[in-house]
């Protein structure tokens, strides 16, 4: 009896020690690789900022609108902003495939998803910055019209304006980032119809007479033309 829980003891140091002996090596290539992609996430950091001062990124970005949100955001700005989501995505990449080095069959695919979510992300900042810049140019031009057509309160018709276009281009980014997609469909055309049923009541309601007001304007009524008398000749 001793003797066989003796040999069990000893055959489990042995399973251990060689459990420890194949798996060291995998922690110590997987701390280097963590290590390696630090350095190379930090490194691209620094260059990806630079190249976007030298590039007056801020004055863009100022341009289109998105400086004033990341100061109301109370966020970083613009070209820091792009350097830590630079930094954050290479080095995740790394420390992701450092673990898939361990063998984990738990964690087996996350480097695959994380390739594959990457695309997806640029993707949405893309669709995030041209919502910016086209709600910008809707903004500007639907106050041009609504001040040259003189509609009552052209700036509260063109932030609405721009605010729609905004929302229609996080809806659409978040989509493209699979994040809570239904739910995020769904929230979008429940407050997208409650806003436009809201309007239109609002403005059928209370806003009749300025409705008639601009109808009047872009639709005036033209004087019907009379009939032609007929001429009668004396014979």
């Amino acid at each position: 009896m001793t003797q066989m829980i003796a040999d069990a003891v000893r055959q489990a140091s042995v399973n251990f020690m060689d459990s420890v002996a194949v798996l060291l090596p995998r922690i110590l290539i997987t701390a280097s690789i963590v290590a390696v992609g630090w350095i190379i996430a930090w490194a691209l950091k620094w260059a990806v900022r630079w190249i976007l001062i030298w590039l007056r990124f801020n004055h863009g970005c100022d341009r289109i609108g998105v400086g004033a949100v990341l100061k109301t955001a109370d966020l970083p700005p613009a070209d820091h902003l792009v350097s830590l989501i630079v930094f954050w995505l290479v080095w995740v990449g790394f420390l992701l495939s450092g673990v898939d080095v361990l063998g984990f069959s738990a964690l087996e695919g996350m480097v695959r998803s994380f390739a594959q979510f990457v695309p997806r992300l640029l993707v949405a900042l893309v669709i995030v910055v041209l919502g910016f810049v086209v709600a910008n140019f809707a903004w500007r031009a639907t106050l041009i019209a609504a001040v040259n057509a003189r509609v009552p309160s052209p700036r509260v018709v063109s932030g609405a304006v721009r605010a729609l276009v905004l929302i229609l281009a996080g809806a659409m980014a978040l989509d493209q980032i699979a994040l809570a997609r239904t739910i995020v469909l769904t929230a979008f055309a429940i407050a997208f119809g409650a806003v436009m049923l809201g309007l239109a009541i609002a403005f059928g309601v209370g806003g009749g007479g300025i409705a008639r007001r601009i109808l009047d304007h872009w639709f005036p009524e033209r004087p019907q033309a009379t009939e032609p008398e007929e001429e009668f000749r004396h014979l």
